[in-house]
């Protein structure tokens, strides 16, 4: 410790206007006031050295930003009026830090800063208070004397002579000093006082000041008196929760729950709720407030809070109703698909005539791969709207749609009102995927609380057990999408209009491999256009010998395969681009998967070739019958259902009740069993329209005549002959087109089910509308 003392006889005269400055951190230092500090850094270090070896004075300036951040007073980060100091004590310390004790001399003002020093150093210039000395000034004086001798009393930290040292101060400027740097106030409003030159608008700064932590110190003497006598551990915790709150309510402060409480109400005001919605929440917002934060129904309730606030009760997006640029849009995204395509143009035109018309639920039904799940996502960036998906395949739980009640632990909406939220907006597109998936068990029936989300009439109010307040899904354009319908039940397939979506012939095929899938697998793969190409050829071999579908998928993964393998050659560097050829699909793909079976199985007496319906499109169902020694035996194989062995049975009464009429020998049945098989055994089989393939391979097997080639048929029989209609009819179609049908036999009661057949399938097959069973044989079996 320096044991020299300095002279404190010093004027603004003859305090130098040149002055090292220290910054200084959450402390204010005024003029006659004294302030201990601690010195760290190293420039600052030095700066101290310098000073105690010339004439101990500094300056001293608050700084802006935080102490492990060198301020840079280009910035703005010292202020610009300070206080210029006599070094009174000095120590060292082991940790080489410097204890000083400093005395404040006068206010200074920065007129520009010098360089060349490893610390600040300013030109500086020193001002004197500007006194007055009428009788506002002495009613300051006495006023603020008055208040802080009340601060001293009231703080046990301050000793009691600090009000008798106000009291001897004469000067305005000088008290005003003194209160400010002793009372509990912030460094901005202390820094605020010293820059003020009018003693007189000091104290009245400082006045406010003070009267701001009388009435602190009051109220906490006031709630300390309300609060005396013996107390435990929980009355000392309300104690001090209560000081602090009344505390933060004189200062305009408020607790976070409150301040919650009041976010709460303005996100109410804000987004406008319906009546029930409001009061629900108002309730909510009651509960929540006599609860502690602390307690698991807090979190609860402002769980719920949440979502009732974050709905999109009132938000929507704008529908785009330029229906020439909706029709560009959906022709951009796929190929074909007219009907679907067409009822959205209706659906808009009709909201451009009429606003506020209801949303349709449209089924997109079909095979997998023909595009249903994409479409929907056409039809949103057609309209403009928001697109959300729901899977439903699997979904057995009725909450998962409804949602849970609250009184379930880790309760929470159903699947359409989460999808609501994320999608910010009333009047999205929700595609509900896989809806003939919909299961159910012991926790309800999902489709049931389908009935009324897919309801127009109803789903202006639907009820989330969550919410329990309705919200309006009528703006809401519901898309659905099934790969086939008998599975939905009946109630549920009655709200909805069913859009099919048959299957691509070859040649869509081939244009939709063009347009899409090869540049888009080509990308995928980091090809280039100049790098690879597939010809029409290739992509036709790669239909027919491959991916034998109603889809695109296995053509898409073909085509990613043959795209795999050009990139691995590219890459080993065995060629620099590539031309697919129908000659070099095989050494892509390997031999053809698919060979054309229908020309090579007919040649046989006893075989017909059937239209059979499956959930992945239509398909080739070939029907084998032999004959043995025996007795009026029938055996049928291939795991054949009730509805096609009775089929089988039928037909073989037929023959027998008519075989005079058939040609047929009538005691060939005396001697002989016959088996009818179904190829393809491992797969479940069943349905009625076998039923005039299975009565032509027998008459073909019985006349030892074969059936002619490139003939498929399909339909139900009855023992009096008759032709009835089947379903499927599309799908079967475009099924014997893909395999190369030439000539096809259905019921003349499904001629009307091919109005929406692709015109080329009906141009490529010779169809025949018959409803005689004789007149099925007449056409199938040759002379």
């Amino acid at each position: 410790m320096q044991d020299k003392q300095p002279s404190l006889d010093y004027n603004t005269d003859n305090i130098p206007n040149v002055l090292p400055i220290l910054p200084l951190f959450d402390a204010t230092l005024f003029p006659k006031m004294v302030l201990p500090l601690v010195v760290m850094k190293g420039e600052s270090v030095h700066l101290i050295d310098e000073a105690m070896a010339h004439d101990r004075m500094i300056g001293l300036l608050v700084a802006k930003k935080q102490e492990n951040v060198k301020p840079d007073p280009d910035n703005g980060d010292l202020a610009t009026v300070g206080t210029a100091a006599m070094i009174l004590k000095m120590a060292k310390t082991e940790d080489n830090r410097i204890q000083l004790l400093v005395q404040g001399l006068s206010r200074f003002r920065i007129k520009s800063y010098q360089k060349g020093k490893p610390y600040l150093v300013a030109d500086v210039e020193h001002f004197s208070d500007i006194d007055h000395t009428d009788n506002e000034t002495e009613a300051l004086m006495a006023n603020v004397i008055k208040q802080f001798g009340r601060i001293v009393q009231l703080s046990p930290g301050l000793p009691q002579e600090m009000a008798s040292m106000a009291t001897s101060i004469k000067e305005p400027g000088t008290l005003a000093d003194m209160v400010a740097s002793t009372i509990n106030s912030t460094p901005e409003e202390k820094q605020k006082v010293l820059e003020m030159q009018d003693s007189t608008k000091r104290l009245k700064a400082v006045t406010k000041l003070v009267h701001h932590q009388l009435e602190i110190l009051e109220l906490g003497n006031k709630i300390q008196s309300q609060v005396k006598g013996d107390m435990d551990k929980r009355q000392r915790e309300y104690y001090l929760r209560q000081q602090l709150k009344a505390i933060k309510e004189e200062l305009g402060e408020t607790d976070e729950g409150t301040v919650e409480l009041d976010e709460y109400r303005a996100k109410i005001l804000e987004k406008d709720l319906p009546e029930e919605a409001v009061k629900e929440a108002e309730r909510e917002l009651d509960r929540l407030g006599r609860m502690h934060p602390s307690s698991a129904e807090y979190t609860v309730a402002m769980t719920y809070l949440d979502w009732l606030t974050e709905l999109p009760w009132n938000e929507s997006t704008k529908d785009n109703l330029d229906i020439k640029k909706a029709r560009k849009v959906l022709d951009e995204d796929h190929f074909g698909l007219e009907k679907p395509k067409r009822r959205i143009i209706e659906y808009l035109a009709v909201r451009k005539l009429k606003p506020d018309s209801k949303g349709p639920i449209l089924c997109l039904a079909g095979p997998p791969g023909t595009g249903k799940t994409s479409l929907g996502n056409s039809i949103a960036r057609a309209l403009g709207r928001k697109f959300h998906r729901i899977s439903l395949g699997g979904v057995r739980d009725e909450a998962e749609i409804r949602g849970h009640r609250r009184t379930y632990v880790g309760a929470l909406p159903g699947r359409i009102v989460q999808g609501l939220r994320r999608a910010g907006s009333n009047n999205p597109i929700f595609m509900l995927d896989e809806i003939d998936k919909v299961g159910s068990d012991f926790r309800g029936d999902p489709s049931s609380a389908l009935l009324e989300v897919l309801d127009p009439e109803q789903n202006f109010s639907f009820s989330d057990h969550y919410l329990d307040v309705p919200f309006d899904l009528s703006k809401v354009m519901f898309i659905t999408t099934a790969n086939m319908l008998d599975t939905i039940p009946s109630a549920l397939l009655d709200r909805m209009e069913v859009i099919q979506l048959l299957g691509y012939t070859e040649d869509e095929k081939v244009k939709i491999a063009a347009r899409y899938l090869i540049p888009r697998q080509r990308e995928a793969h980091g090809l280039k256009a100049k790098q690879i190409s597939i010809t029409t050829g290739a992509v036709r071999r790669i239909i027919a010998g491959y991916t034998r579908e109603a889809g695109l998928r296995n053509l898409e993964r073909e085509i990613a395969t043959v795209c795999r393998g050009v990139a691995a050659a590219i890459a080993e560097g065995k060629i620099k681009k590539a031309s697919v050829k129908v000659d070099d699909v095989a050494e892509y793909l390997g031999p053809v998967k698919l060979q054309a079976e229908a020309k090579a199985r007919m040649t046989t007496p006893g075989v017909a070739m059937g239209l059979a319906w499956t959930p992945t499109g239509g398909d080739l169902l070939f029907i084998e019958a032999t004959a043995m020694k025996g007795k009026k035996g029938l055996t049928l194989t291939g795991q054949l259902g009730d509805v096609m062995k009775e089929s089988a049975t039928a037909a073989l009464s037929f023959i027998r009740a008519n075989a005079k009429r058939l040609g047929v020998d009538e005691t060939f049945f005396d001697e002989h069993d016959i088996h009818i098989h179904v190829p393809a055994g491992a797969i479940p089989k069943d349905g009625p329209s076998a039923g005039v393939t299975m009565l032509t391979a027998l008459v073909s097997l019985l006349k030892n005549k074969p059936i002619k080639k490139d003939l498929a048929m399909t339909g139900e029989i009855t023992l009096r002959g008759q032709v009835l209609p089947v379903g499927g009819i599309k799908e079967k179609m475009l099924a014997a087109h893909r395999a190369g049908i030439k000539t096809i036999l259905i019921p003349k009661w499904n001629e009307k089910d091919l109005v929406d057949l692709p015109q080329k399938v009906r141009n490529d097959i010779d169809f025949h509308f018959l409803d005689k069973m004789i007149d099925v044989l007449k056409i199938a079996i040759k002379a």
